[in-house]
């Protein structure tokens, strides 16, 4: 799959979805202030796939999560889930601005679980799982109570329901924000260095959690990591980055242990 290439994403074939990638990026451009942290970025992750993006700090990694979650606007190109124009679209040759409920619309088919677990602190386990679903999907609290009962189950924390983020450790809290983000039913999940926060010790039992999920569900996924090992476990692709460009992708086994680029065998001989 080809990053340097620009198809259109309405006729680009992906055989897992019946042509339309999940995600693409096309020419896209992000810039803070005069530094240039993605310049002319294109690639794709199909549906069900899970893509992992490895690099060093600051070569544009998450900056690519939050252009998806709209925490970050972009600066040129274009960005498309499933086809659909994420925030801007092209009319007549010319990118169009979306407007805010169109946006949102598509949005809601993304979830995210980020390196601090931002969850409410005032609010319990459940009532910060269930928030979302209600104010945003319109369920009944019932339902969204039901669903989150579930989702903590899966977790491994059906019994903390009642508690607050703060009588938790590190490693449950970030349990929860991830069954927080799948209450919200997300076709597509971003993980963002989920353990780096964490200590050590605490790591494998997040990791487990998502494997199981990589494991059982069909929910694509783009990951942001420093655990090549469970990149290597989760992974159908991965993508090397360096300074916003991808500098090598391929399947795990062959980036993790023959990859054609030097920068790749530096990167992955300092993490290990």
């Amino acid at each position: 799959m080809p990053t340097d290439q620009n198809p259109d994403p309405a006729t680009t074939s992906h055989p897992h979805n019946g042509g339309v990638p999940r995600i693409q990026f096309e020419d896209v451009v992000k810039k803070f202030g005069s530094t240039t942290v993605l310049e002319g970025l294109n690639f794709s992750v199909d549906r069900g796939e899970r893509v992992t993006l490895i690099g060093p700090s600051g070569s544009g990694k998450t900056t690519i999560l939050r252009l998806l979650m709209t925490l970050e606007e972009l600066t040129d190109g274009y960005v498309w889930v499933d086809g659909d124009p994420l925030t801007h679209d092209r009319r007549d040759g010319k990118r169009v601005e979306l407007k805010p409920k169109q946006v949102s619309a598509v949005r809601k088919r993304i979830g995210m679980v980020f390196q601090q677990f931002n969850l409410f602190p005032n609010m319990t386990v459940l009532q910060n799982i269930i928030e979302a679903p209600v104010h945003v999907l319109g369920q009944s609290t019932e339902q969204a109570r039901t669903k989150a009962l579930e989702l903590l189950d899966r977790v491994g924390l059906g019994d903390r329901g009642d508690a607050h983020p703060m009588q938790l450790s590190g490693g449950q809290q970030q349990r929860v924000a991830i069954a927080r983000a799948l209450a919200m039913d997300p076709e597509i999940l971003l993980l963002d260095e989920v353990t780096s926060a964490l200590d050590p010790e605490l790591v494998g039992e997040v990791l487990g959690v998502l494997q199981d999920l990589a494991a059982t569900t069909d929910i694509t996924m783009l990951i942001v990591t420093h655990e090549m090992q469970f990149a290597q476990d989760v992974s159908d692709r991965v993508m090397m980055f360096d300074s916003g460009h991808i500098i090598e992708e391929g399947l795990p086994a062959k980036i993790f242990s023959d990859p054609d680029n030097e920068r790749t065998r530096q990167f992955l001989q300092a993490v290990r």
